[in-house]
């Protein structure tokens, strides 16, 4: 199996001249900020993926967790891998330096999630559950409870899970049995099942914090009844070591289509006298806390998506430059040698489309980080604010559209390898298997596509989208002036689809303003679909116009500003016009899909 190589350039071409990091140097957090700090974090975050991680992708997939007595085994290497994880200190680059964080930007840790989330999927879950915990925590939590926690978990020491699903309480939350009572001295007796439990129990760190979603007796119905609470596996004594197990007990480890090596849990919670927890913001108020980590979580699943296609492209991309098999057409005859699939026109198709959509969607993905960071730091109000509803309108695009991307591309590796993309030994498999939950954890993608609709497209009374739409036309605008006979190309595609995407934009929001609810929803999965792939065409177009630049100015690696120019047009050429096409997908209303009883 070819062995996977951090593909360092094209993230930090992303960075700088796609989605602009450099305005993070408007922020007085970041003002040190730039693109040789950028490369510096992502060479030392390469080493440990392509020498420690990467090697037990395989390890994992073939050597799953196992649970015996209550305790989960890791697959072999983890225990390690995750120890020099912790020692480099990466789980805590983007957080607070007052609980030990080095404080740099979300948008650098989001570019090093993908590496370790391309070099070990199955292991890159745990500490992406502990970055959303610190988040919360960070957010909600007492002091006293960040004073405890927050150091241990940001030095890795301890790890951080989500415990959200019950086995009748999955996308609707507000269904959730799990209980919490007064104990009367502060802390909470919490009692109750929850499944899906990623990284739940493992044996790779000291202590693990679940922050676990609760009802309090009395407690409104629904989402507005529900509680957050932070439950540790050990109960940390004066010291902040870990000491009196709670009452909590791993009592199932789920056997799964992929990411084998990721322990995901069944956790019972209070089977003796109730495991004690520690409300974290306000009783009844925990779905807003939850959401914290739930959208760090969104967009860091996003990256998965992106992460899983990039391992993907660089399996099928070296068997295709290895594998001879047929000969150059009209020589068949003609006694030529077998040439390698890449020279067949329908196979570098094939490549060109997993490439381009891997770029586009690390754009999306990184764009977002981006306005994440504007919107908690830079110095003007009106900025912060537009930033803001930027991240909200992001985050189910890169969430949605990026893991279906994924689970495409994966696909496409196999179908590159043929008859040995299906057997396991060549390991174009595992990848296409490992894609096939994200599009449904951390909020399906249906849910990304309704909250798209029913919420992001009307923030700002619509000024948010307004806004997005504008730096398309910009764009649009600057293909213009460039230099290459591509940007055109790109210009009319974009602009085609743009055109589309703002009357869809306008006939959802028209519906819901008119109380037909179910014709926008609908639309909706079509509408995320669209949306999408004409923000990842825009980020690909400011691309192409960064690389038409440099080849006109003889900078820069040439080879590598060209494939960028050519991923950009035939994203245009290929994608742009389908996303156009799906207005009538969007707007062809509910009536027809509750025509048929499915008999």
């Amino acid at each position: 199996m070819p062995h996977y190589k951090t593909p360092l350039q094209k993230i930090l071409f992303t960075l700088e001249s796609v989605v602009g990091a450099s305005r993070l140097n408007a922020c007085s957090a970041y003002s040190d900020y730039d693109a040789t700090l950028g490369a510096t974090i992502l060479g030392e975050a390469a080493k440990l993926a392509e020498d420690v991680l990467a090697p037990l992708n395989r390890t994992g997939d073939s050597r799953p967790a196992r649970l015996a007595d209550g305790a989960v085994s890791t697959p072999p290497g983890f225990v390690e891998a995750y120890g020099a994880f912790a020692t480099g200190g990466w789980s805590g680059i983007a957080a607070d330096p007052e609980f030990g964080g080095q404080g740099l930007p979300h948008t650098l840790a989001v570019a090093v999630e993908e590496v370790w989330q391309s070099s070990n999927l199955a292991f890159g879950l745990c500490p992406l559950l502990t970055h959303g915990a610190i988040e919360a925590l960070t957010a909600h939590g007492s002091d006293e409870l960040k004073r405890i926690y927050l150091p241990k978990l940001i030095d890795g020491s301890w790890t951080g899970t989500m415990n959200l699903t019950e086995p009748m309480a999955g996308s609707d939350v507000g269904a959730l049995k799990t209980r919490a009572v007064k104990a009367g001295d502060g802390t909470y007796r919490i009692t109750g099942q929850k499944i899906y439990i990623t990284w739940g129990e493992h044996d790779c760190a000291e202590n693990i914090v679940h922050l676990v979603l609760a009802r309090l007796a009395g407690a409104p119905p629904g989402t507005r009844g529900i509680s957050l609470f932070l439950v540790p596996k050990y109960l940390p004594d004066a010291q902040g070591k870990p000491a009196a197990r709670n009452d909590l007990t791993c009592v199932g480890l789920e056997h799964k289509l992929g990411i084998h090596g990721s322990p995901t849990c069944t956790m019972s919670f209070g089977d003796q006298d109730g495991a004690i927890g520690f409300l974290i913001g306000q009783e009844n108020r925990g779905m807003a806390a939850m959401f914290t980590m739930m959208n760090s979580a969104r967009l860091n699943v996003g990256v998965q998506g992106v992460a899983i296609a990039e391992r993907a492209l660089q399996k099928a991309l070296a068997y295709a430059g290895e594998r001879q098999q047929g000969k150059p057409f009209g020589l068949q005859h003609e006694g030529s040698e077998m040439v390698p699939i890449l020279r067949h026109p329908d196979v570098r198709r094939m490549l060109l489309s997993m490439q381009a959509g891997v770029e586009a969607a690390r754009a999306i993905c990184l764009a977002t980080a981006v306005a994440i960071d504007l919107a908690r730091h830079h110095p003007d109000e009106a900025e912060r604010r537009r930033a803001k509803g930027r991240e909200e309108l992001l985050t189910p695009i890169a969430k949605a559209w990026s893991t279906d991307l994924g689970v495409r591309v994966a696909s496409l590796g196999v179908q590159i390898h043929g008859g040995a993309g299906f057997i396991e030994q060549t390991g174009a498999a595992q990848y296409y298997r490992d894609a096939r939950i994200l599009p449904i954890y951390e909020g399906t993608n249906g849910i990304q596509a309704i909250d798209l609709v029913t919420r992001k497209i009307g923030l700002q009374d619509g000024a948010a989208v307004e806004a997005l739409f504008s730096d398309i036309e910009d764009t649009i605008g600057a293909l213009a002036d460039g230099g290459s006979p591509s940007l055109p190309v790109i210009a009319s595609a974009l602009a085609m689809t743009l055109d589309a995407a703002q009357g869809a934009t306008a006939w959802l929001r028209g519906r819901l303003a008119s109380g037909k609810p179910y014709d926008a929803l609908a639309g909706a999965t079509p509408f995320l679909e669209m949306m999408g792939t004409l923000i990842g065409g825009h980020f690909l177009a400011r691309g192409a116009i960064a690389a038409s630049q440099g080849l006109g100015s003889g900078t820069g690696d040439r080879a590598f500003l060209a494939s960028r120019l050519a991923a950009a047009r035939f994203f245009a050429e290929t994608e742009l016009p389908h996303a156009a096409g799906l207005v009538a997908a969007v707007t062809s209303g509910a009536e027809t899909l509750y025509a048929s009883e499915f008999d």
